[in-house]
C-alpha cells in the first residue's frame, strides 16, 4: 500500500496559491459576462442610460449587488477548502444590506405619501426578482464549475454563498436594463432576486458540489 501511495504521489506538484481565487474569478467573471450580454441582447439597455448615470440610484443598483457578490465570493474562496469555515468573512454580509435598508427608509419617509406605492413596486416588481434570478444562472453555472475543481465539505453553506455571489452578479447585470429609480424598490425586489439565487444554491449545493 505504501509503494502504491508513493507512486501515486510521485508526480504531484504544488498548486500555486493564486490558483484557487483565479479559478473562482474565472467562473464568476465568465458567467457575469454571459449575463450582461444576454440582458442587453434580450431585454435591452435602459433607454435613459446617459442621464441615469448622473444619478445616485444608478450607481447604487450596481454597487449594492456587486458588494454582496464580492463578500459571498470571498466566503466561497474560504469554503473551497476541506472543513474550512467562512464565518469571519460572512460577518460583513449585513453591512451592504443595512446601508441599502437605511437608504430605502430615508427615501420612503421623506417622499410624499402619493409616491410611496410607486417607490415600493415601481412598474416591474412582479418581474424583477425572476429576471434577477434568471440573470444569476450563468454566474452560478460558472461558480459550480469552479468549485468542482476544489474540495468543499460544507456543501449547503458553499452552495448558499456561490448562489448569493451569482445572485449579486445577476442583479448587477440586470441593473443595466432596469430603469426603476426607488431605493425601496432596490432594497425589496433586488434583494428578493438575490435571495432566491442564494436559496437555489443552498438547495442544489449537496448535489452539484459533491466530489
Amino acid at each position: 500500500m505504501s509503494d502504491l501511495a508513493r507512486k501515486l504521489s510521485a508526480d504531484l506538484a504544488p498548486v500555486p496559491r493564486s490558483w484557487l481565487p483565479r479559478r473562482l474569478l474565472t467562473g464568476l467573471g465568465a458567467g457575469l459576462a454571459v449575463s450582461i450580454v444576454l440582458v442587453l441582447a434580450i431585454l435591452g439597455p435602459r433607454p435613459d442610460m446617459g442621464p441615469a448615470m448622473h444619478s445616485m440610484m444608478f450607481w447604487a443598483k450596481l454597487i449594492y449587488p456587486l458588494s454582496l457578490a464580492a463578500i459571498a465570493a470571498l466566503a466561497a474562496e474560504r469554503l473551497a477548502r476541506p472543513a474550512a469555515s467562512a464565518a469571519m468573512r460572512l460577518i460583513w454580509l449585513p453591512v451592504p444590506l443595512m446601508l441599502v435598508a437605511v437608504l430605502a427608509l430615508i427615501a420612503f419617509l421623506f417622499a410624499p405619501p402619493a409616491m410611496h406605492e410607486q417607490m415600493l413596486v415601481g412598474h416591474s416588481a412582479r418581474l424583477c426578482p425572476f429576471l434577477v434570478l434568471a440573470a444569476a444562472l450563468p454566474p452560478l453555472a460558472g461558480l459550480v464549475w469552479a468549485m468542482r475543481g476544489f474540495a468543499p465539505t460544507r456543501l449547503r453553506e458553499t452552495g448558499f454563498v456561490i448562489g448569493l455571489a451569482a445572485g449579486g452578479a445577476g442583479a448587477f447585470a440586470y441593473a443595466w436594463h432596469c430603469n426603476e429609480t426607488g431605493a425601496p424598490f432596490l432594497a425589496i425586489w433586488y434583494s428578493l432576486g438575490m435571495a432566491a439565487a442564494a436559496f437555489l444554491g443552498w438547495l442544489s449545493g449537496p448535489r452539484l458540489l459533491r466530489w
